[in-house]
């Protein structure tokens, strides 16, 4: 078997896309100690480039990294769409699936369609959803928002002067052309849960088996203190020498009394997967408000869906993934084994 290790074209050196080439060396590595022959290539805008050198190594399987195409995430599904029409098996989620899950404000509409609970959110004219009465149909909710990008993923952008509390929408809709002048291109507001966070990975199950939920991570934020906000942004992922880098730490250890929240979670986790199609392996975060209690009972909110998340060995996914008893090459290996049974039936 012979396979091809994807990964976008990287015109810059951002800590995020740095982190490209560590994935695509580790899965190339990976498939090697498995005894499959491995070809690293990168891929651009020139689709036709792309095509040429990919009908000429004739692939068994493609394993796909390809994360954004000239420096827009939004065309990220170009590559699988492109696998699939040259019908070569691939690893993870569809074009169709990356297109639902990365634009966010779509997420949350499917999302809310499908009966799973997401924060309440706000876009730029005002228009806002997901406060009760469907959209645009109930009263604005006060209180605090955060604002985030449509598109972009790795947290690029976002950090605690995202948040703004709001008294109407003015002030969020404010804040969001602020975002927008600062950083460029599309965000919107989300209501913020000032609750526990996890990401909680689910792979593809084995020999056609339903979906597996791996254990579950909670970030714990260390010494936050009460008026710091608890927010995994760009720093807290990206910059090692900064507070909220070394005091954002995974756990999967908890009490018994967290049992009805994690049968939460896997559940919801298992309608993400359906809803939009996913394959392969993803990753979904939540913020929960609620403490189990009668008064206060548990409410876990998805605030993100991961079609194509990081797969580095130290990322939450293979983490996970070694929590669950597989080790960085035995995940790999389910990976392109889904990658082969799924596209195996749909080429048929």
């Amino acid at each position: 078997m012979r396979a091809a290790v994807i990964h976008n074209a990287l015109n810059g050196m951002r800590p995020d896309q740095e982190d490209t080439l560590v994935q695509a060396h580790a899965v190339h590595e990976a498939l090697v100690s498995l005894g499959i022959g491995s070809s690293i290539l990168s891929m651009s805008l020139d689709l036709e480039a792309a095509r040429n050198e990919l009908a000429a190594l004739s692939p068994d399987i493609i394993f796909n990294l390809v994360e954004e195409l000239a420096d827009d995430i939004r065309l990220a599904p170009l590559a699988p769409s492109l696998f699939a029409h040259m019908h070569l098996p691939f690893t993870g989620s569809d074009g169709q699936a990356l297109t639902l899950s990365g634009d966010k404000v779509l997420c949350k509409r499917i999302l809310d369609a499908a009966g799973i609970a997401s924060p309440a959110w706000v876009l730029p004219d005002g228009t806002f959803g997901g406060m009760g009465g469907g959209e645009g149909g109930a009263s604005f909710v006060t209180g605090r928002y955060l604002c985030k990008s449509v598109h972009e993923h790795a947290s690029l952008g976002l950090d605690e002067n995202c948040l703004v509390e709001a008294a109407c929408v003015q002030d969020v809709t404010e804040r969001l052309a602020a975002c927008a002048a600062k950083h460029g291109g599309h965000w919107f507001a989300e209501q913020y849960v000032d609750g526990r966070e996890f990401n909680i990975a689910i792979i593809a199950g084995e020999d056609g088996a339903a979906p597996q939920v791996l254990p579950f991570a909670e970030i714990e934020f260390l010494d936050f203190g009460p008026d710091k906000p608890k927010i995994v942004g760009y720093a807290a992922k990206w910059d090692e020498d900064c507070f909220e880098y070394r005091n954002t730490v995974r756990r999967f250890v908890f009490p018994e009394s967290d049992a009805p929240l994690l049968a939460m979670l896997e559940k919801a986790t298992k309608a993400c997967w359906q809803a939009f199609g996913l394959a392969g392996y993803a990753r979904i975060d939540y913020r929960v408000d609620g403490d189990g209690s009668a008064e206060h009972p548990f409410t876990a909110y998805v605030i993100d869906v991961n079609a194509n998340p990081c797969i580095a060995p130290d990322a939450g996914l293979a983490a996970a993934a070694q929590r669950a008893g597989m080790d960085y090459a035995a995940l790999i290996r389910r990976v392109v084994r889904a990658g082969l049974a799924g596209r195996k039936q749909n080429f048929e």
